[in-house]
């Protein structure tokens, strides 16, 4: 098991300490796919799963190519994960794994050796650099420390004294299930006298290599008749397609055209995502193509590249990672062969968890699903449209902060102050509350979708930034009602006029016959406990809702403060940060407050859960679904609150859930404070 392996001799003490901190995996299993792996056939060109590939480890967290981003992707991918090494050649010959042929930018070379940059050039372009063949490997093992290459990840682990491995160390030391070499440069080393040929036909006399990749025609043709399809198969790699493959001087877009020239010299295709699903300007997906289909057509596999998690995705998938893996992976007319990710546990959870996962599934989990503010991710919060989708996206309760018009309407909104959810012209209305403005006026305005992460350029679905109409309260409890999957309501009374408003929402209440029907739940939350007193007694029926504030937490009295809130409420709402507090986006530590609050009886509820990789601690690895799964499985919540309900309740659904001992590695919970243990405290 992966738990049991031996600690890498590159790792200090403190890399064995992280070892142990983040990962409960020893129940990991090393047979494929999952504890309940499918038994169809997949559309791929072998009919089994697609392999995840991890680009240089687990680079989306740690230095690109270390051995603890190789470890980590070893322990938290598919048991078939193959480990991706760019090999660069040093000045002595030796082969090692690092992403560029330039070094600068993922080691702190340029500040050890500060004179020695050079030029040359690189597919004819003059680039100046610190590049590999222009130290022996002793120089770099021993004094050069790999970095993180990514400036928008965290550069914590950069201090760590990770050294450059070589290819031989990660095959025979780290012991990949699958090996996949790509050779980039092969014509540049080639010009300075250290042949690329020579040393992939040695290591695979030393080591089992599964994939040899390249950009370039001549290398792959020349080592062909080296390498048996069935141990090592060679694999055609697509840049940019109007970039042009050196030794055929022709564009990959034309290449592309022919790839039965292709299969003469490869078995399988790696070609950028957007080659399959093409994204146009606005980040909304095109027609797929038939890239797929006709490298399938001519007996190639098709790999695809470019997989991130921690930049903005088309926003078809609302920012969700995991869907846009089952784009590529599970959908009615084909499968990729693979994917190429630097966050190998995202792709590893959407082909061994949510692969083949029909709407109909069975819910594997506890937590209660609650909108906040509908799907107000994907549409303007507290319209008719976000209050649809998140009911079709399997949300169990949906939500409804209640406002008063000036006549007396109590209708949905996440705010008395308009500007907040709606485009207003202070010139054309009298004021700019709610209370301001009849519902008659209220509902000539047009709704505006929030961009909670719009200071990091991420958005959310422009073409519908502005569609929807906002609705009465008496609307929401008879959409409710209509609505069978539903088991309950939330009406949210936390204005300034908070018991007017508890008076107009019990009149609707009764009116829409919610006092009396025991079909939906009516739940009734405020930060107000006055608010809640006036709804205990009216209906037993009513689960009152406390939203509560730092003091349960860490405030001087915190136990009497929770046992106070039990005389008035059955549940509370606690923000993510009462559970797992941040430091610089590190969790700390793990509280008690899920146990306190439960041990008097008290459900508790947290917020708010989005999809955006901003709104995550570097703990959950840029995945919304690894932040769900640790509070569900470690902190043990009742409840889920979410602007993007579709993936919380896919969560629920997920075939790696209620498997017991055979829950594989990908769907343990991380161990919230590890990173920020391992780091080093700030």
């Amino acid at each position: 098991m992966v738990c049991q392996q031996a600690f890498p001799a590159t790792w200090n003490p403190r890399g064995r300490a992280f070892f142990l901190l983040l990962l409960q995996y020893c129940s990991a299993v090393l047979t494929l796919v999952s504890a309940q792996e499918p038994s169809a056939r997949w559309p791929t060109l072998s009919g089994k799963p697609p392999l995840v590939i991890a680009r240089g480890g687990f680079s989306g967290l740690f230095p690109d190519s270390s051995s603890v981003a190789y470890d980590l992707a070893r322990a938290v991918s598919l048991p078939n994960v193959h480990l991706w090494c760019d090999v660069q050649l040093t000045k002595d010959g030796a082969g090692i794994c690092a992403p560029s042929v330039k070094l600068e930018n993922a080691t702190d070379i340029a500040t050890i050796y500060k004179s020695r940059s050079t030029v040359y050039q690189v597919n004819k372009v003059p680039t100046r650099g610190w590049f590999s063949l222009d130290f022996t490997f002793e120089e770099l093992a021993n004094n050069v420390s790999l970095n993180q290459g990514v400036y928008s990840r965290t550069n914590r682990f950069d201090s760590h004294g990770f050294a450059i491995i070589t290819v031989d160390h990660l095959a025979k030391t780290i012991k990949p299930p699958g090996l996949w070499l790509n050779v980039q440069y092969d014509a540049f080393f080639t010009q300075h006298n250290l042949s690329m040929t020579r040393f992939v036909l040695s290591v695979s006399r030393r080591v089992k290599v599964d994939y040899i990749s390249s950009p370039e025609v001549a290398f792959l043709t020349r080592i062909a008749s080296g390498f048996q399809p069935t141990t090592t198969k060679l694999v055609f790699r697509f840049l940019g397609r109007d970039e042009i493959e050196p030794s055929t001087s022709q564009t990959y877009g034309s290449l592309l055209k022919n790839l039965t020239f292709a299969k003469t010299f490869a078995s399988g295709i790696l070609v950028p995502k957007d080659y399959i699903w093409p994204v146009d300007a606005t980040l909304y997906l095109q027609p797929r193509t038939s890239v797929v289909a006709d490298a399938h057509k001519a007996g190639l596999e098709v790999f695809a590249s470019d997989f991130v998690n921690d930049v903005p995705l088309s926003y078809n998938y609302s920012h969700d990672p995991i869907s846009e893996y089952l784009s590529f992976v599970n959908n009615a007319d084909f499968s990729v062969d693979g994917v190429l990710s630097d966050f190998p546990i995202t792709p590893s959870e959407a082909i061994g968890c949510f692969a083949h996962l029909g709407r109909q599934a069975s819910s594997q989990a506890k937590p209660l699903i609650i909108s906040k503010y509908g799907a107000s991710g994907d549409y303007p919060g507290c319209t008719d449209l976000a209050y649809e989708k998140a009911i079709a996206d399997g949300a169990e309760v949906i939500d409804c902060p209640v406002q008063l018009a000036k006549d007396g309407t109590p209708f949905c909104l996440s705010s008395e102050n308009l500007t907040e959810s709606a485009i207003v012209d202070p010139k054309a209305v009298a004021g700019i509350f709610s209370f301001n403005l009849a519902w008659n006026q209220i509902q000539t305005l047009k709704p505006a979708i929030a961009n909670p992460s719009a200071k990091y350029k991420m958005f959310r679905n422009p073409k519908s930034q502005n569609a929807g109409k906002f609705v009465t309260l008496s609307d929401f409890l008879a959409l409710s009602k209509n609505a069978k999957s539903l088991t309950g309501v939330l009406i949210n009374i936390e204005n300034a006029q908070g018991v007017s408003v508890a008076d107009a929402v019990n009149e609707a209440l009764i009116k829409a016959g919610f006092d009396t029907q025991t079909s939906l739940k009516v739940m009734i939350q405020s930060s107000n406990s006055s608010v809640l007193m006036k709804f205990k007694g009216k209906s037993n029926k009513y689960e009152l809702v406390y939203k509560a504030d730092g003091n349960i937490v860490d405030g001087p009295d915190a136990d009497s403060t929770i046992k106070n809130i039990k005389t008035f409420a059955d549940s509370v709402v606690v923000s993510k940060d009462f559970i797992f507090p941040e430091l610089e986006a590190f969790i700390t530590n793990t509280t008690d407050i899920v146990p306190k609050l439960q041990a008097e009886k008290l459900s508790v509820y947290v917020e708010t859960f989005s999809n955006e990789f901003v709104t995550q601690s570097w703990d959950f690895l840029s995945d919304a679904t690894v932040e769900i799964n640790t509070f569900v499985q470690v902190a043990k919540v009742d409840g889920i609150i979410t602007d993007f309900p579709n993936t919380a309740a896919r969560y629920k659904r997920n075939l790696c859930l209620g498997v017991g001992k055979k829950t594989p590695s990908y769907m343990e919970p991380v161990k919230p404070g590890s990173l920020y243990e391992f780091g080093g405290h700030p």
